[in-house]
């Protein structure tokens, strides 16, 4: 547990300076803000992972779950980041082309989500097995999740009326938020029942 409570810290560091980019897109400053993003996700990611271990007395699936949100956030970030990045640099931040410029931070984040979901989320690893045995089922379940993030962040920009007085960049961000809860939900399902079925 103490190794996991470890790696969930500098799972949350690396979140933390994902999003000092997000936050500088947003124009959002705070005193502090490269000392608090980076330290304090670290130690709420740590929590988050004991936290897990604590559920997972009551029901076991929370150990995999607390590691899996806490890569869930770090892509996520990663994502958040490429996506802000690339809508800066072309000024698209509604419509149905964001689905398009949504796809490059996706994809890294799927990388970066294959590696921590197999060697420690749900540590399905054998002596001898090639590393990337089960990236075809993983593609095949994040797919699947990518249509759900882009088709939510389409929905949400084009159909839903922004009437909370966000700003276009800040209601892109907000259908993010959502697009990417539906897909971590969709994904630990997949990814546990079908794709690291050794974990289980």
């Amino acid at each position: 547990m103490k190794k996991d409570i470890l790696i969930g810290a500098c799972v949350g560091f690396l979140t933390g300076i994902f999003l000092l980019i997000i936050l500088s897109y947003l124009d959002i400053d705070f005193r502090n803000k490269n000392i608090i993003a980076p330290l304090g996700v670290s130690l709420l990611f740590a929590a988050g992972v004991w936290f897990g271990y604590f559920l997972s007395r009551f029901l076991a699936v929370f150990r995999q779950f607390g590691k899996f949100a806490a890569v869930g956030f770090l892509s996520a970030s990663i994502d958040f980041a490429v996506l802000n990045f690339v809508s800066s640099v072309s000024g698209i931040t509604a419509g149905t082309t964001v689905g398009l410029i949504n796809v490059p931070g996706f994809l890294v984040a799927v990388f970066n989500g294959y590696l921590w979901n197999k060697l420690w989320v749900f540590h399905s690893v054998s002596r001898g097995e090639s590393l990337f045995r089960d990236f075809p089922k993983f593609l095949a379940v994040t797919a699947m999740g990518l249509l759900i993030n882009s088709g939510v962040i389409v929905a949400v920009t084009t159909y839903i009326p922004n009437s909370g007085g966000l700003d276009p960049k800040e209601w892109l961000n907000f259908a993010k938020v959502v697009a990417s809860v539906a897909a971590l939900i969709w994904n630990f399902t997949g990814y546990r029942l079908v794709v690291f079925t050794k974990a289980r």
